[in-house]
């Protein structure tokens, strides 16, 4: 399979054979239809009543599947395709510095996929790349548009690009990272200029295996972001551990900050936490003028949300005045 070295996925051809391997035994059936390989999933597997382990693969496919992982597979063989043939795009959503005039400090980068002209949203794709075992190789690629795309943009080489990632992934920094510097140097980024940012930080248990990303991006000259701080990572002691460049406070945090005590309080506290350790403070999701106000005031350095500015296919200044 695939999966251990990021290749590319099989498509699932429409008419071929279905093999179904049980113990010593082999069976070929054949299938004129992807309805018919349905049938033949349900029929002849998924619905066994015996316990002997059953993989199975298509003649398109290099090698075998638990039989439910290819039943996901065939049933949204669209989002499979979608995958296979990286057809999806980068947005940019301008970050700015509160505490520099408001100008442009940045731009995240967001995938957006697309399906035969429709917009197919991002965790719908990722839910089912995570099932189908495919989360390594769109993530990879996921990466990959976005240092592509910036490039393109030529973005300033003062503003900053940040570029989410999945540490599940990523299961050994050193050789997994390897094809993400090898498309930063051929696209002429400075490595300087990125910063890759964890996303899901919430299901994370492995600090350590955290930890040893963030240190192989940095051995690169790259920094690193922690999100949704405040989710199980805003205490002294794991940010110690991870000394990440920049954390992220999530729109939870960030909505009516500015009338909520108990929000205050909290925008305070990773403040003053991060400024012991020299990390950066970055507000996501700021909508209204007030929550801007209030960021500015208590001390956060950058700010990001739809007041400021929506992704974008191209690189726009923000939209707020300064």
């Amino acid at each position: 399979m695939h999966c251990t070295d990021c290749g590319v996925p099989d498509n699932i051809s429409r008419s071929g054979v279905l093999f179904i391997k049980r113990e010593q035994l082999q069976e070929e059936l054949h299938y004129q239809s992807l309805e018919d390989l349905e049938q033949l999933l349900q029929k002849k597997i998924l619905n066994r009543d015996d316990s002997s382990e059953v993989l199975v693969k298509t003649s398109s496919q290099r090698g075998f599947y638990p039989p439910e992982q290819l039943w996901n597979l065939v049933k949204n063989q669209d989002l499979l395709e979608l995958i296979a043939s990286n057809s999806f795009t980068t947005h940019f959503q301008p970050i700015i510095d509160l505490q520099k005039n408001d100008e442009i400090f940045a731009y995240e980068c967001l995938l957006r996929p697309q399906w035969k002209g429709q917009s197919v949203p991002p965790f719908k794709l990722f839910e089912f790349a995570r099932e189908t075992n495919l989360h390594n190789y769109l993530d990879q690629k996921a990466r990959e548009s976005s240092i592509v795309s910036g490039s393109k943009q030529q973005v300033p080489a003062h503003v900053k690009l940040f570029i989410n990632f999945l540490p599940s992934s990523i299961y050994n920094p050193e050789y997994c990272l390897q094809h993400t510097f090898k498309i930063v140097q051929e696209n002429n980024i400075s490595p300087n200029q990125l910063v890759f940012e964890v996303v899901e930080s919430e299901k994370i248990h492995d600090i350590d295996h955290l930890e040893s990303i963030f240190k192989t991006y940095k051995k690169s000259g790259m920094q690193v972001a922690l999100d949704d701080v405040g989710a199980g990572y805003s205490t002294l002691e794991i940010l110690e551990k991870l000394q990440p460049d920049f954390v992220k406070i999530d729109r939870d945090y960030i909505s009516h900050c500015d009338t909520i005590l108990k929000k205050q309080l909290f925008l305070k506290s990773v403040i003053k936490v991060a400024t012991k350790l020299n990390i950066k403070v970055l507000a996501e999701g700021i909508e209204r003028m007030e929550e801007l106000q209030f960021c500015r005031d208590i001390g956060i350095h950058y700010g990001q949300g739809y007041f400021i500015g929506k992704p974008s296919p191209e690189v726009l200044a923000p939209v707020m005045a300064g």
